[in-house]
């Protein structure tokens, strides 16, 4: 069956293409969707007198997709979740998990934009893909904590590291600046 698409569709083709796809498909799915239409010589002049119209579309929901990717790539989303011991989590976190996450600081993001290979298991700081438009891909950063986990505190076993690190070094230095300055022996 050929179709003429009136919106680009991820792994098939862009506005304006005349794709080749299985009846069932097209008749069930990209036509009922308003995705796409019959390519017949009508609906191809037709299409042409509609292309500028549909084009400013596509482009108006590139744009909204760009301006969500900007505010993706600011936040930082801290998942809170309950931990067992040795720091394992009790279940998993998901998309939806994420998307709650998301939704709570303001911003609305469909979980399915999400790519998660699978659910994240540990504690820790992820950078997770998420595709908002066949255009426009960002990476979100998560970082999933315990439930007692108190803002400012490290993340991750190399932040851990590297707060006990500075910590230490502030430490003695104060030790250094509150000690008299020896006197050479005379």
């Amino acid at each position: 069956m050929k179709l003429i698409l009136r919106a680009d569709v991820d792994n098939l083709g862009r506005l304006g293409e005349v794709v080749t796809v299985k009846p069932g498909f097209g008749r069930n799915y990209l036509v009922p969707q308003g995705l796409a239409m019959p390519a017949t010589a009508g609906n191809l002049r037709a299409f042409e007198l509609e292309r500028k119209k549909l084009q400013a579309k596509m482009d108006a929901v590139k744009a909204a997709a760009q301006e969500l990717s900007d505010k993706l790539t600011a936040a930082q989303v801290v998942v809170r979740v309950r931990v067992g011991e040795g720091g394992r989590l009790y279940g998993s976190v998901t998309t939806a998990g994420i998307a709650e996450a998301l939704a709570e600081r303001g911003i609305e993001l469909d979980r399915r934009k999400i790519e998660l290979a699978e659910p994240i298991r540990a504690l820790g700081a992820y950078a997770l893909e998420v595709r908002l438009h066949p255009d426009v891909e960002t990476v979100l950063s998560v970082a999933v904590v315990s439930h007692d986990w108190v803002e400012g505190q490290p993340i991750t076993p190399e932040e851990a590291e590297a707060a006990a690190a500075a910590q230490a070094e502030e430490e003695a230095a104060s030790d250094d600046a509150g000690q008299p300055e020896e006197q050479p022996a005379e």
